[in-house]
C-alpha cells in the first residue's frame, strides 16, 4: 500500500511538472496539495458566514418588501479588485466551469450545517438564454448547482424555469434598469406544482432583480411554494 501511495504521489508530481495547474483566482502555480485555488487566495476569501447569523443578513434584506423568500445564503462578499472578483470573473468569462463545481461543493458543505435546508425538493439554477449559454459554453449557475447537489444529495432541475428572451448584461445598469431588463422573460413549467421547497441558485446577487422576476413568475403558478435563494456572492 505504501508503495502504491508513493507511486501515485510520484506520478502526480511528474504530472504537475509537465502540466502545472494554476490557481483559478490568481493564476499562480498550485502545489500538489492544492486544488483549484491556492492556499493564499483561499485564506483571503471574504466568507459571509451567513449560515451562522440569527439576525437578517444583507441578502435577506434585498428581498424585503418585494417578494417572499424563505431563506437566503450567499457564500462570499463581492469585493472589487480582490479575490472574490477574480473568482467570479474566471467563472463567468474564462471558461472555467470546474471553478463553479468546486465552490458549489463548498456551499453544499456549508448548507448541510443549516436546518433551513434540510428538506429541499430541488435545486434550480437561474437559466441563461440558450444563445448566451452556447457562446459561453455553460451556465455558471448550473455548475454551482452541480457541486451543491453532489454534497447535499438533492436533485437539480434545469428544465422547469425557461428563459424566453435574451436580455442585455446587467453589469452597468441601475436597479430600475435591471428590473426592466428582466421583467417577464421567464416561463415556468407545470412541474413547479410538484415541489414544496426549492432553492434558486445564482452566481452573484446585486439588486436581486433577476431572482425577483423569477420568483414572481413562480408565484403565479405555485403561490404556496417555499422558495430559498443561494448565491456564490453578494455585492
Amino acid at each position: 500500500m505504501r508503495t502504491q501511495i508513493k507511486l501515485i504521489s510520484f506520478l502526480s508530481d511528474i504530472g504537475n511538472l509537465i502540466f502545472p495547474q494554476s490557481c483559478l483566482a490568481c493564476e499562480k502555480e498550485l502545489s500538489r496539495f492544492e486544488s483549484h485555488i491556492c492556499s493564499f487566495c483561499k485564506n483571503d476569501l471574504p466568507l459571509t458566514n451567513f449560515h451562522l447569523f440569527t439576525e437578517p443578513t444583507h441578502t435577506d434584506k434585498l428581498f424585503w418588501g418585494r417578494v417572499q423568500v424563505s431563506n437566503t445564503y450567499s457564500h462570499l462578499f463581492f469585493e472589487k479588485n480582490k479575490t472574490s472578483q477574480a473568482i467570479l470573473f474566471n467563472l463567468k468569462y474564462k471558461n472555467k466551469p470546474e471553478l463553479g463545481v468546486y465552490f458549489g461543493k463548498a456551499i453544499g458543505e456549508t448548507l448541510k450545517q443549516s436546518h433551513n435546508y434540510k428538506h429541499i425538493d430541488a435545486l434550480i439554477p437561474v437559466p441563461l438564454h440558450h444563445k448566451k449559454e452556447f457562446i459561453r459554453g455553460y451556465n455558471q449557475s448550473e455548475v454551482l448547482a452541480v457541486g451543491i447537489a453532489e454534497k447535499m444529495a438533492v436533485p437539480m432541475d434545469k428544465a422547469t424555469i425557461i428563459r424566453t428572451k435574451h436580455s442585455e448584461s446587467q453589469t452597468k445598469k441601475s436597479r430600475f434598469q435591471r428590473w426592466d431588463n428582466v421583467n417577464e422573460i421567464f416561463r415556468i413549467s407545470d412541474k413547479i406544482m410538484e415541489y414544496r421547497h426549492i432553492v434558486l441558485v445564482d452566481d452573484v446577487i446585486t439588486t436581486g432583480s433577476t431572482l425577483e422576476s423569477i420568483i414572481q413568475a413562480i408565484r403565479k403558478k405555485n403561490p404556496d411554494l417555499l422558495i430559498s435563494v443561494v448565491t456564490l456572492a453578494v455585492a
